[in-house]
């Protein structure tokens, strides 16, 4: 028996669809945007090649007349990089791999358990969210000096665990109502225990979540000031962003250096987020449709 394909006309065939006035106009509105965007990330970049001079004489937009990497080196050896940039990953790994942990498997026990207590749990967490830690520094200092917290590694990250895992549960949670339980049952009639179906089964699922977690709260963390400056005073203790800050003080001021270690600062969080981007994306869209 032989089987016939018919051949589409030319006139049937799909033919692109043409640009109309309202894709057009959005276009051109998300081009702007884009490029208001990138503005100044392009000006702390061209500024970071400039000299003094150039600083003060020319503008924004001004290409430098050569590039001076005497600024990375000037920030590198004035800021103490090698200790401060050292501090700031070890508090910011240890922190996001803390709260990747607790909130993953924190979630799954109240997405899964019906119980008033977990209900409760919830609540407690999404109140957390409502209060920011700013608000709070006068306890969270006093609490921190009484246990001996300020001032050590250890602190400091405890301090960061614990202002953002309200944030991680409430996304984790959101998220988890999109893991089916058929595979959760499986596992255990296979005869899994707990840990084995959430290390094994539910972990792997939620590869978006963990990746949109470990993604925003490296952004806070990283860039975070005030809780920085607020817990550590020794010198071989601070973070980037506390030493950056020291460039812009009323006595001195050094921008074309600062400039230079802003950059630096920021090649590793945009690294992170380049190689986490597809489930980032994919975690906020799943998140926000179903959660």
């Amino acid at each position: 028996m032989k089987f016939k394909t018919k051949v589409k006309k030319p006139e049937e065939q799909i033919t692109p669809k043409k640009y109309t006035g309202g894709t057009l106009a959005t276009q051109i509105v998300m081009t702007v945007l884009a490029i208001l965007f990138l503005l100044p990330i392009f000006m702390v970049f061209n500024y970071s090649f400039k000299t003094k001079k150039e600083l003060y004489l020319t503008s924004a937009l001004t290409l430098p007349s050569s590039l001076q990497f005497e600024n990375y080196k000037k920030a590198f050896v004035k800021l103490d990089l090698s200790t401060t940039f050292t501090n700031t990953f070890v508090y910011t790994a240890l922190s996001v791999l803390i709260l990747a942990f607790l909130c993953g498997m924190t979630a799954w026990a109240i997405a899964r358990c019906k119980g008033k207590f977990f209900k409760f749990s919830y609540i407690y967490f999404l109140v957390g969210i409502l209060i920011p830690y700013q608000a709070l520094f006068l306890p969270i200092y006093i609490i921190g000096y009484r246990l001996h917290l300020t001032n050590t590694r250890y602190g400091i990250i405890f301090m960061y665990v614990a202002t953002g895992i309200s944030f991680g549960v409430f996304l984790m949670t959101s998220f988890m109502s999109t893991v089916p339980t058929e595979l959760e049952e499986a596992a255990r009639i296979d005869g899994c225990s707990v840990f084995k179906t959430y290390f094994r089964v539910v972990l792997p699922l939620l590869k978006p979540a963990m990746a949109t977690l470990i993604i925003m709260q490296s952004f806070q963390i990283w860039n975070d000031y005030l809780l920085a400056s607020l817990y550590v005073s020794k010198k071989n203790l601070k973070t980037l962003t506390v030493v950056i800050q020291s460039l812009f003080s009323s006595q001195t001021s050094d921008y074309t250096t600062a400039m230079a270690a802003i950059v630096i600062s920021v090649l590793p969080i945009a690294v992170l987020f380049l190689s986490l981007q597809k489930y980032f994306i994919k975690g906020m869209t799943v998140g926000a449709v179903k959660g």
